[in-house]
């Protein structure tokens, strides 16, 4: 594969060194310190909004209140930790070598400290009070914004003027056919980059049961080629550039010069970025993925109304039994029925990301069983490098 397929992703005014968008991972995984780590590295960062305050004291009086807060901090932390790490190689440099410099790690440009990359948010669709965690982002100054689990038909209206980018997760040509056409019609805006997320993506996924459990049969990379297709043509048509970023599955380089063979601007990753020493989950959430054989992971229903893969544990076999109580409302999804629900997915992601694996939920992508051991990020954007 011809390594000039990788190129620096182009995406509003920004020039991004290594194309790579690191997927957000709530509960808690994708925080300040792996997003981060990411923009230091000359990639997008992405945090997770979803029950992003879980570890506030107050966060069970008042879990939106505690969230609407971190968004702000974890997006202030995250580009502390991506400028800092950038002055860090630049003080390497001028000391006259750079033989302790993270291998991926860009070299300090024309902007100062800034980072190479860029810091965004997650924000999923089906969020209670979605409009107040947008607004929250924007305030805190994320550079993008990328929003699935739903079609985020107001996020161009919630945005507004701010400089912060938006970009759709779409894993149809349907869904993306009707947000380009809404966005136009209602305000005059197109995506600045759309995420096309596959079958074989991690967490909750935009596909039926039955179709997940026949992969093969679904041929998805024609409907990467068609949706491509279309946001290629509906940016010449409206004189914008909009970058198509493939997810789901991308594990190593060859897994993504693939799509960028078919037109892809970018990857965006995110199993590969979990079994790493800056990412923001316990060590034994780490270990999980590294114990995991393929066989152990599974696609498992969500209180949230739509399939999901995990790693299969304890706790993904309690669920198949009946119900799982729960303690009171964490106001996480507008779907969510309290007294109905099998279990709570907050109570269980929080287990799962602060080291109770048996009694949690353990998302994961499907290639998961190939993490082998603890990596740092640099080397992973190493990997990616154009």
């Amino acid at each position: 594969m011809n390594n000039s397929l990788l190129k620096p992703l182009k995406i509003g005014n920004y020039i991004i060194p290594i194309p790579v968008v690191q997927g957000g991972m709530g509960v808690g995984v994708s925080l300040s310190g792996l997003a981060g780590a990411v923009a230091a590295c000359g990639g997008i960062g992405i945090i997770s909004t979803a029950q992003i305050g879980f570890r506030d004291k107050g966060f069970d009086a008042d879990p939106i209140g505690c969230n609407l807060r971190a968004i702000k901090e974890e997006i202030g932390k995250a580009r502390a930790i991506a400028e800092r790490q950038q002055y860090e190689v630049a003080r390497i440099k001028a000391m006259g070598g750079d033989n302790n410099k993270p291998a991926g790690m860009k070299e300090m440009g024309e902007n100062g400290n800034k980072p190479a990359g860029l810091i965004g948010v997650n924000i999923m669709v089906a969020t209670k009070k979605y409009e107040e965690y947008v607004k929250a982002a924007v305030e805190a100054g994320a550079d993008m914004i990328i929003s699935g689990a739903g079609l985020p038909m107001m996020l161009p209206g919630l945005v507004e003027k701010a400089k912060t980018m938006i970009a759709p997760i779409v894993s149809s040509l349907k869904s993306v056919h009707v947000i380009t056409k809404y966005w136009l019609k209602k305000y005059d805006r197109l995506p600045d980059m759309v995420v096309i997320e596959g079958p074989l993506a991690g967490g909750h996924l935009g596909f039926q049961a039955e179709q997940l459990e026949n992969i093969e049969a679904m041929h998805y990379d024609e409907e990467i080629h068609k949706i491509i297709e279309y946001v290629n043509e509906c940016g010449e048509v409206h004189g914008k550039k909009i970058p198509v970023a493939v997810a789901g599955g991308i594990y190593s380089r060859e897994d993504g010069e693939k799509y960028f063979a078919m037109g892809a601007s970018g990857v965006q990753i995110a199993t590969r970025f979990v079994t790493t020493y800056e990412c923001d989950a316990s060590d034994a959430y780490k270990e999980a993925y590294i114990r995991a054989k393929k066989e152990d992971i599974v696609i498992v229903k969500s209180p949230v109304g739509m399939p999901g893969r995990a790693v299969g544990n304890s706790f993904v076999k309690r669920t198949m039994k009946g119900r799982i109580p729960h303690k009171g409302c964490h106001s996480c999804i507008v779907s969510c029925r309290p007294d109905q629900t099998p279990y709570c997915i907050t109570e269980a992601l929080i287990n799962a990301v602060e080291g109770n694996v048996e009694q949690g939920l353990v998302f994961c992508g499907a290639n998961a069983y190939r993490a082998e051991k603890l990596e740092h990020v640099a080397d992973i954007m190493k990997e990616f490098a154009p």
